[in-house]
């Protein structure tokens, strides 16, 4: 039994060592099969890609997902603190309004003052 239980072992040893030699004697025969299966299986993956609509959808929902997350994350302002910007902004706005409307008064009154000197 020990005789054919070593049989067995060295037999099961052999076997790969005569595969590997095969696969070697077999490799420059297998690289045209290698581009061929490239391609076919760049067309595989093509086949299998979802139809526009599909991808499209995906986006979208992948997007709305993330603003959600990102809206979580958002600090909101209280009713005081808006009222109080709001207020800053108009009144900066009121500021920068009667600069404006007195350099547009100056610079008329500077022509006019001026078409007077030499037309008169």
């Amino acid at each position: 039994m020990a005789e054919k239980n070593k049989m067995k072992e060295k037999d099961a040893v052999q076997e790969p060592a005569t595969e590997v030699t095969s696969e070697v004697q077999a490799a420059p025969e297998a690289k045209p099969e290698k581009k061929a299966d490239k391609k076919q299986s760049a067309k595989a993956k093509k086949e299998k890609k979802p139809n526009w609509f599909v991808r499209t959808g995906k986006r979208i929902g992948k997007w709305l997902h993330e603003l959600r997350l990102e809206l979580k994350k958002v600090v909101w302002p209280t009713r005081k603190e808006v009222l109080h910007n709001t207020l800053v902004v108009i009144a900066c706005v009121l500021v920068v309004g009667v600069c404006i409307w007195v350099f547009d008064w100056l610079s008329a009154a500077v022509i006019r003052a001026l078409i007077n000197l030499f037309a008169g």
